[in-house]
This record gives C-alpha cells, sequence and structure tokens, in this order.
C-alpha cells in the first residue's frame, strides 16, 4: 500500500512576534530595530524550544527505517572531473528536516561557473556558506583557490560534506579544503572561521541557494560582512566579492538588496540582465559568453548577484 505523509515542525509565538516579524519584512529588513528583531528570535537556536519535529521519529514507527541513513549517489561530470556525490535518497527528502543533504540546481550552476572560469577564486581565499552535503562548488575551487573553506551549520550535513570530499578529490587538495560548522551570526563560530585564514578574511564568499528563509537573511549578510576580506583593487579585478546564486521564492530581489545595504554591501552585477538596469551586467555575462555555459543551464528561474564591500 502506497502511504503518503507529512513532516511539520511546530513552533509556540506570541502575537507580539508575529506582528514584528511581518514589520521587518514590510520594511525590507532594514534598520537597527530589525536587526535586533532577528537577533531576539535566536535565529541560530531555534525560536523557541517548544518544537515538535515530525521526520525521523514518526518514520520509525510508520515505515521502520531512519530516512538520514538512506542515501543515493548521483553522478556529476564537469570538465572530466566526474563527481561521486552521496545524498539523500529522493524517495525520503521530503521527510528531512535538513535542507543540506540534496543537491540543489543553483549549485550545479555555480559549479560549472566555476569549472569554466577558475580565474573566480584562482590564488584566492574562498568560503562557501551553507554548502550542505554536496560541497560540489567548494571542491571545484580547491583546484585552482589557495585556501577554501566549506561550511554549513547542520551537523548531519557536515558529517556527509566530509565523506564526499574525502572520496571526490585528490590528498594533494584535501590540504586546500577544510570543512568548518558556521551558524550564521555565531560569533564563536564566526571568530573559529576567522582563525582558518588568519583574521585576513575571504577573497571570495559563495552561497548557493541559501536565500529562501526570511529570518536567515540579515544573519547571512552579517556572517558576510565579518568574514570577507578588505581592500583590494577594481582595475586588477582583486576587489573581494559575494556571490549569491537562488531561484527567488519567500525572499524577493528588494529584500535583499535592502539587508545587503545594511551591512555595507554593493550590488556590482546581476543575472540574468535587466534591460533597463544601469549595470554593466560584463562581469557575470563574461562567465557564460566565453564557454558555452549559456546552451546547457539547467533553470532559467536561477539568479546570480555579484556584490562588493563598500
Amino acid at each position: 500500500m502506497n502511504r503518503r505523509w507529512v513532516q511539520a515542525v511546530f513552533r509556540v509565538s506570541d502575537s507580539s512576534k508575529l506582528f514584528s516579524s511581518q514589520k521587518a519584512e514590510a520594511n525590507n529588513l532594514d534598520g537597527d530595530n530589525v536587526d535586533k528583531e532577528i537577533k531576539q528570535n535566536n535565529f541560530n537556536g531555534g525560536l523557541n524550544d517548544s518544537a515538535v519535529d515530525l521526520s525521523e521519529g514518526v518514520a520509525i514507527d510508520m515505515f521502520g527505517v531512519l530516512p538520514s541513513s538512506e542515501y543515493e549517489i548521483i553522478e556529476i561530470n564537469l570538465r572530466g572531473w566526474n563527481f561521486k556525490i552521496s545524498l539523500l535518497s529522493k524517495e525520503y527528502q521530503h521527510t528531512c528536516k535538513s535542507t543540506g543533504l540534496m543537491l540543489w540546481e543553483s549549485a550545479r550552476l555555480m559549479a560549472s561557473v566555476l569549472t569554466e572560469n577558475p580565474s573566480i577564486v584562482a590564488g584566492k581565499r574562498m568560503l562557501e556558506l551553507g554548502c550542505g552535503s554536496g560541497g560540489i562548488c567548494s571542491m571545484i575551487a580547491a583546484r585552482d583557490a589557495d585556501l577554501v573553506v566549506a561550511t554549513d551549520g547542520d551537523g548531519f550535513a557536515l558529517d556527509l560534506l566530509a565523506k564526499n570530499v574525502a572520496s571526490n578529490i585528490e590528498p594533494s587538495l584535501l590540504t586546500k579544503l577544510t570543512t568548518k560548522r558556521l551558524e550564521w551570526g555565531n560569533k564563536d563560530h564566526i571568530e573559529s572561521i576567522k582563525e582558518v585564514v588568519s583574521n585576513r578574511g575571504f577573497d571570495v564568499i559563495i552561497g548557493t541557494d541559501v536565500t529562501y528563509i526570511p529570518e536567515a537573511i540579515l544573519p547571512l549578510f552579517e556572517t558576510a560582512k565579518e568574514l570577507i576580506a578588505t581592500g583590494g583593487s577594481q582595475e586588477d579585478g582583486n576587489v573581494p566579492a559575494l556571490i549569491l546564486c537562488h531561484i527567488f521564492r519567500r525572499v524577493d530581489e528588494p529584500t535583499l538588496l535592502s539587508a545587503a545595504a545594511h551591512f555595507g554591501f554593493r550590488l556590482v552585477d546581476k543575472w540574468p540582465a535587466e534591460t533597463s538596469s544601469n549595470l554593466s551586467h560584463s562581469i557575470i555575462d563574461n562567465w557564460f559568453i566565453e564557454n558555452g555555459l549559456k546552451d546547457g543551464l539547467p533553470s532559467t528561474a536561477l539568479n546570480i548577484l555579484l556584490f562588493c564591500k563598500d
């Protein structure tokens, strides 16, 4: 008999917090009051400890199996590099609360971009935010970057990430790729990441499909501000960059741009380009024009935003 069931997470919330959250979204997440609201909601520790998780426990009772133990191998070929990535089976992805145990389309796109444009990370220090268990962008970057730090806030995703990294890249590259836990806004985690690069910051920060939760947007940009390098020259193309690739879901572009500006990030380029925009669009367009990437895009709904720090 085929069975269908629904996962749900319930949190206790009072009306005042709900009103504040709605007000924050109406104000595009801008201003000090919004920042305080996000922190008061304790994004990194959960909004409230009264949470009911209907993923693993119910699955064991109903099916006698643990979803997080059911994995499948997918193969990805990029410029002669064959990746065999272990991920949560599609059969169980809808029952697991962690979104980091699967490979999103935006990660595939950015991995292709990095493969065809190694200059983006060549000789640089790269940080990947919310890379999940796949870590494919970090593994691609390890070929040309000086140092790569792949991070996620979920312990299960990090465990699987470490296995995928160890089984997919040669030993010489393992010395350049580090996996670390990073919950956005967590000061202890941020300081631990800073120590990896001796407080020099990162030249390139990449995040794929990390912008779909409204409450996470301010901690995301706050963390990027703390970890991005300073200095660089626009003329030689060495300005530290924050690259976000995603499909717009619950958070729209104006909200992202408002949050970015709040933490001193300026939009340099975007893709796809809007004809009415004053941006030059030359940077990201060249990532596609100089090779055959445009012929094999996984989805026309994908977007890329390129920021620099003012």
